[in-house]
């Protein structure tokens, strides 16, 4: 994605079922949990470069001695920092200490060693870049298991009304995030479940249990399926929770469309739980047919005894898993990923050849940014295989009419894609000056060019993962291939366009800056059709006391007068700098809505291309995001609502 787009969070949890001592024998490594965790979050790291934070549970620590510790960072190299502050009392111990200490002393030597650990890797659009704002957030109790340490991969459309009603159970909820909310309403109903189990117990078989024994027997008897059941029962979004109790408890839970993506690997040493299915691929050297995916709507729960159960805790919803992983966010080292991606690149290929006039003899093709390369590839197959096809025709028409030679047959297989590495971006350049226009100049020098593999008469062809606001290939791309003095120039998405924001975790939810969204409005304003906008204006205001059944998209009347070519036409024109001095043509490519659905038919969460939202939330944002455009609000449509007479519901991430 030539844009930069902030990745989703990414969560690592790490439950050790065998004790500490039988890994020191095992491996040799007394702490190789933690260094599970480790290589879970850097293999993970591309979900989130605003902080990290890792949190421990250890088990059977004497009273007086700290069971739940944690350590957060929202510095440069956050993971590297975290993993150094915790490992640095080990590298006190001699070798003798990492021999012969047992356990418990082991924990109180280096305090982030434990048997159940949890790591978070965050970006923020709430919240600030601070440490406070980082993962895990912990809710502490002198009764083991009332403590909670929390993080997850979510963003909830509801926050105001959650918070609403938290202060209505009598609760002083500190801070306005949707993350905050979810800590509270989770730990309130760890504390119902507290009570009502010691209120039953005081009963029959228990009628005799007090102080320590009773607590101990309401951690044992702790039921976290119902606990979550009851605290995310009116949750709207996409969330995936990591949960540790100070009892030893641990939880992962997903949200019922599925929205966000979780798996887990569990063999007789150890339950993990990652965001993204390579990470655990590689760290625990497994085939990815081992990784299992968390269903949606269900919790996975491993209790202090070591069992561990994987059951449904919500109602749940028709699939919506998010077609934005594939395409860009999970790394592409994920078998299926892989494929999905290159099948878009593939899907490209008629719509490629049509604008190239089927001349490959003279047209290059490259991809922007590394991130596309996947597709390109997918996108070469596909035209290597038409032109493998369009060779055997001509071949067996002269073998027909007896003419075949050997250099007609050798014409006939001549014509094959050229494939270039047309540019590539310098990293370490960074665009210092704030002046306008200087710093247009520098963003044109960010990729560098490989001169010479096309000229005049050529159509250089590049794919990107997807075009979303636009503003990098009209300042920087399209002005550096520009330099080569092609005849065209045609940018091909493997994505369609984005036309509606996303709500559910994705930083995309400014109405206005979505580039198909400013095309659609100049030919609406162009055809003398302005006053359409108003009318959505009113619709979306009308729609704020309507229940949820009762909403609709007006957002999409938008689209409707234009067909799939004109917004493509429309936006080639968009991304054509005034500065330019080159008179060549530019087009754009993007995928079709079927195109994705044919790649990756298992995901259907294609909300931010189609405005079919999983969620009534969905539409509620769309709303204040399309309401915001019209006032110039340049907010988040998620970080508040905007003015109270004009309603909307107001997101917070984590």
């Amino acid at each position: 994605m030539s844009d930069r787009i902030l990745h989703e969070c990414g969560l690592a949890m790490i439950r050790l079922r065998k004790d500490l001592d039988w890994y020191r024998n095992a491996y040799d490594d007394p702490f190789w949990g933690l260094h599970r965790l480790f290589l879970l979050m850097e293999k993970q790291h591309n979900r989130g470069q605003d902080g990290a934070g890792i949190g421990t549970v250890k088990f059977d620590m004497p009273p007086g001695d700290r069971f739940l510790e944690r350590l957060r960072s929202a510095k440069t190299n956050p993971i590297e920092r975290l993993f150094d502050r915790a490992m640095e009392p080990a590298n006190r111990l001699s070798k003798n200490q990492l021999r012969d200490l047992d356990a418990r002393s082991l924990k109180r030597r280096v305090p982030m060693l434990g048997e159940v650990l949890i790591g978070h890797l965050r970006y923020g659009t709430h919240g600030g870049q601070t440490t406070d704002a980082c993962h895990p957030l912990v809710r502490r109790n002198n009764v083991a298991s009332r403590n909670l340490a929390l993080a997850g991969n979510f963003n909830l459309t509801n926050a105001e009304e959650l918070h609403r009603k938290l202060v209505e159970y009598g609760l002083h909820v500190v801070g306005d995030s949707d993350t905050q909310a979810v800590m509270e309403r989770i730990g309130y109903m760890i504390d119902r479940e507290h009570n009502m189990l010691a209120s039953t117990m005081g009963e029959g078989s228990f009628a005799n249990l007090r102080g320590r024994e009773l607590a101990k027997e309401v951690s044992r008897q702790l039921d976290l399926n119902r606990i979550l059941r009851k605290a995310t029962m009116d949750f709207d979004g996409g969330w995936v929770l990591g949960g540790l109790l100070g009892n030893g408890d641990m939880f992962s839970c997903r949200d019922p469309a599925g929205i966000r993506p979780a798996f887990m690997h569990v063999n007789e040493e150890v339950v993990a739980v990652a965001s993204e299915r390579p990470a655990l691929c590689t760290v625990f050297n497994v085939q990815p047919e081992e990784i299992r995916e968390l269903p949606p709507g269900h919790a996975l729960v491993v209790k202090r005894s070591g069992e561990y159960s994987v059951e449904p805790y919500i109602d749940p919803l028709p699939p919506r898993r998010c077609t934005f992983e594939r395409i860009y966010f999970s790394r592409g080292n994920d078998r299926d990923i892989y494929r999905e991606r290159k099948n878009l690149g593939r899907n490209l290929v008629p719509e490629i050849l049509r604008e190239i006039d089927g001349d490959l003899d003279h047209s290059v093709f490259g991809f922007i940014p590394n991130t596309a390369e996947t597709a390109y590839l997918g996108m070469i197959e596909g035209l290597a295989q038409q032109s493998r096809d369009r060779a055997v025709e001509e071949i067996l028409g002269l073998v027909e009419s007896g003419r075949a030679t050997r250099e007609g047959v050798e014409a006939a297989l001549r014509s094959q894609p050229r494939v270039e590495k047309i540019a590539q971006k310098d990293q370490r350049l960074r665009t210092f000056i704030t002046h306008d226009s200087a710093r247009k100049n520098l963003v044109g020098h960010v990729y560098d060019l490989t001169r010479g593999v096309a000229g005049p008469e050529d159509t250089l062809v590049v794919i990107d993962d997807s075009i979303v606001r636009g503003t990098t290939l009209r300042e920087s791309i399209i002005t550096m291939l520009s330099r080569l003095r092609p005849r065209k120039i045609v940018i091909a998405s493997s994505a369609p366009p984005i036309m509606y924001p996303d709500c559910y975790g994705i930083d995309m939810s400014q109405l206005g800056r979505f580039i198909a969204f400013e095309a659609a409005v100049a030919m609406l304003r162009e055809r003398g059709e302005g006053d359409l906008l108003e009318e959505i204006e009113a619709a979306c205001l009308a729609q704020r006391e309507l229940p949820d059944e009762e909403l609709e998209n007006h957002v999409r009347r938008i689209y409707e007068p234009f067909s799939h070519q004109e917004l493509c036409d429309r936006i080639a024109g968009l991304i054509r700098s005034d500065q330019l001095d080159w008179d060549g043509e530019i087009s754009v490519i993007y995928q079709t809505v079927e195109g994705l659905r044919d790649a990756m038919p298992g995901f259907t969460g294609d909300w931010y291309f189609t405005g079919d939202y999983p969620t009534p939330g969905g539409l509620r944002v769309l709303n204040t995001a399309y309401l915001k455009w019209r006032r110039n609000d340049e907010s988040r449509a998620y970080e508040s609502s905007i003015a109270p007479q004009e309603g909307g519901a107001g997101v917070s991430s984590s």
